[in-house]
């Protein structure tokens, strides 16, 4: 009878692990100073959050043009994907954060005017909120980023501004930025007056082609880099161009084409690579 309890109780707690969910809160905000006002975002929280007090590894999850901070939560599946991939040890259990980027203005970078200050706030207000807040690992080896589309070029751009913070960076089908200094000019708003010499300095800055011909091979070797785009997107020029750019320099990447547009459908399935790329940082070894 003992023995049977026994197998019981060990079906029951494996039952119940199994079951273990994790949590996204979609409705979450806090106050920018440099935003000037209420910036929203999302966080998924792994199964064992709430029943640990360890400190977990993080993954900032950025979205594209025309969604917010619960484009992955909504049409991502992030839950789902995130949870699935834990349960069966392809992914370590990891935070994952989620600003909006589509409040006042749209974007991740910084105005040329420097009127809106969308980077500033990500790494001197919004990084250090969120991992106070939670229970996030602070160093460099246990945090990530990635993004899709426009995050694709936040993405790029942030992981190259600032090597020295994440230990892996995934851009998927990224807007890599307009390629050219004659293609920016066309897309700054009529109302935005600056010198050529402004203009070139802020187009080497937020050109992620740019950067990588340019920056030390030390720091863009510093971190892991997947880069995926599908073989019908729109947006394969800019990212085929970084990758012979990358293999030039002798800069490690991994780099996929697969078959598929610029989708919800393409996205979904990139989600799982990604998460067990970044996890191959954050495990021991």
């Amino acid at each position: 009878m003992k023995k049977l309890n026994l197998i019981l109780s060990v079906l029951l707690f494996s039952s119940y692990c199994y079951s273990q969910s994790g949590k996204v809160i979609d409705n979450l905000s806090m106050t920018s100073k440099i935003l000037k006002g209420e910036r929203k975002y999302a966080i998924y929280l792994p199964p064992d959050y709430e029943t640990s007090e360890r400190s977990y590894p993080v993954l900032y999850l950025l979205h594209g043009a025309g969604d917010d901070h619960t484009g992955w939560v909504q049409f991502g599946e992030v839950l789902h994907i995130a949870d699935k991939a834990i349960k069966k040890g392809q992914s370590t259990p990891m935070i994952i954060v989620m600003p909006d980027a589509n409040t006042t203005q749209r974007g991740y970078y910084n105005s040329i005017d420097e009127k809106w200050r969308y980077e500033d706030f990500f790494f001197d207000e919004f990084m250090p909120y969120v991992e106070s807040t939670y229970r996030i690992k602070k160093e460099k080896r246990f945090r990530a980023i990635a993004g899709l589309s426009m995050g694709g070029g936040g993405t790029f751009i942030y992981a190259l501004h600032r090597p020295d913070l994440f230990s892996s960076a995934c851009p998927l089908s990224a807007y890599t930025g307009p390629l050219t200094i004659d293609n920016m000019k066309k897309r700054l708003p009529q109302n935005i007056k600056a010198s050529n010499e402004v203009l070139q300095s802020y187009f080497e800055k937020y050109d992620a082609l740019s950067l990588i011909k340019n920056m030390e091979e030390k720091a863009i070797k510093s971190v892991r880099w997947y880069i995926d785009c599908g073989d019908d997107d729109f947006l394969f020029e800019g990212n085929s161009l970084i990758h012979i750019e990358m293999n030039k320099r002798k800069l490690p990447h991994e780099y996929r084409v697969r078959n598929g547009g610029h989708t919800w459908t393409y996205w979904r399935d990139s989600l799982p690579e990604v998460l067990k790329f970044v996890s191959d940082a954050f495990h021991q070894h």
